[in-house]
């Protein structure tokens, strides 16, 4: 029975797996977990730690047919596409970070103005206060 350009390869697999049309959606009909579970091959050895991910009918017929093209699972091209977004999304955020983060010169220059704005004071006869002090109201910040 294909699903979204994937093919089912064990009764029993297909009968443990609920898929929702309308949502485009493959889940275990046991499993609540959210977080990525990881399995053990019949050897002994972890298997990577699997998630299930819920897609639009559109989105999950486009996958399909895009692992199709290039010889690919449909988890196998999921995987792929995923890794790839990631290191586009990473890439975009270092660039944020360094655009956004003052150049050593700025932070020097800065530096220069609170250190002369300081020996100005020191330098400058202090205030004498008049009268009694007052009470300060502070004024909380509005939620």
């Amino acid at each position: 029975m294909p699903l979204c350009g994937a093919r089912w390869r064990s009764a029993p697999l297909h009968s443990a797996l609920l898929f929702a049309p309308s949502l485009g959606s493959l889940s275990l009909a046991h499993s609540a977990d959210p977080v990525a579970t990881r399995q053990n091959s019949t050897s002994g050895r972890p298997k990577s730690p699997r998630i299930q991910v819920v897609l639009p009918e559109d989105v999950c017929e486009r996958l399909g047919a895009v692992a199709e093209a290039e010889a690919r699972t449909v988890s196998n091209m999921a995987r792929v596409l995923i890794q790839q977004g990631l290191e586009v999304y990473e890439q975009q955020q270092a660039a944020l970070r360094a655009a956004a983060a003052p150049s050593p010169a700025a932070r020097a220059q800065d530096t220069d103005n609170f250190r002369q704005a300081l020996e100005q004071q020191e330098q400058a006869e202090p205030k004498r206060l008049r009268g009694a002090p007052r009470r300060l109201r502070l004024n909380r910040p509005r939620a």
